[in-house]
């Protein structure tokens, strides 16, 4: 009888193990991904199929903001994400300590002027008030991209990391509200003009091409090389299988194909 029992007890046990070998090689078959609702998350979508083909599931987690898929992909709740380019990838991992890299460069998204109270950049009236995202990175791009424009001039050297008290010319007077990035849509109404990122101008149902006044030059020093949007990683996990797949499915033609068609130049494939 006890013999019996300690088999029993043993088939269990070797069932359990099975089971639970079973349970985490499924487990490591998906991939788990934040992104922004627009494009990241919509691109994500059609990569998810292209996915499919290497056996792996993809679990898309959406975030409103630039700093949340980042602290728990640093927290290892993400296994990826894909919201941000390179530039504010690099800062925001040094500012918070984090071992982030980037997996693969994917795509670009223009940086644009958009109307608001004013229609027309030519006849800028003195004191018009501009709003800008208010992180280091996409600051910095805005005021490059006002200073293209002529309205404001910038002392030498201040580039990536120029922030409005880097300013040196202000002819107009220019007010420049820095804003979270996320709001800048929403202040269209308040202000003057407002320079607002790819992906929340594409959530308010804006782009570039149609509606922006100015867009940044890819060649700029603003352009796609410095603000390409990327996938990022834990450091050392850029060369897992799994990543590895992302990034593949990520530069599939199906995917190229669908940012041409859907997005007209307000989302650049960059492969």
């Amino acid at each position: 009888m006890k013999k019996l029992i300690a088999v029993a007890l043993s088939a269990v046990v070797c069932f359990g193990v099975l089971a639970g070998c079973g349970s985490s090689k499924k487990e490591d078959k998906t991939i788990v991904v934040g992104a922004s609702p627009s494009p990241h998350a919509d691109i994500l979508k059609v990569a998810a199929k292209e996915l499919e083909k290497d056996g792996y599931k993809l679990e898309i987690k959406e975030y409103s903001d630039y700093v949340q898929p980042n602290n728990a992909l640093g927290s290892e709740d993400l296994d990826a994400n894909y919201f941000q380019h390179i530039t504010y990838l690099k800062n925001f991992a040094k500012e918070h300590k984090l071992d982030l890299v980037s997996a693969g460069m994917i795509h670009y998204e223009p940086f644009g002027i958009f109307p608001g109270k004013a229609k027309s950049l030519k006849d800028v009236k003195k004191g018009a008030v501009i709003a800008v995202p208010n992180d280091t990175t996409n600051e910095a791009r805005a005021l490059l991209l006002l200073e293209a424009q002529g309205l404001i001039k910038l002392k030498d050297g201040a580039t990536l990391t120029a922030t409005k008290k880097d300013i040196v010319k202000n002819p107009k007077n220019i007010e420049i509200k820095e804003l979270e990035a996320a709001q800048l849509p929403r202040s269209l109404k308040d202000v003057d003009f407002a320079v607002i990122n790819g992906n929340y101008a594409l959530q308010a149902g804006m782009t570039v091409n149609k509606d922006a006044l100015a867009v940044e030059d890819e060649e700029s020093v603003g352009g796609a090389k410095t603000y390409g949007n990327v996938v990022a990683v834990k450091k050392g996990n850029e060369d897992k299988d799994s990543i590895k797949a992302l990034i593949k499915a990520l530069k599939s033609d199906a995917v190229k194909k669908y940012m041409e068609k859907e997005y007209k130049g307000a989302v650049v494939p960059l492969f």
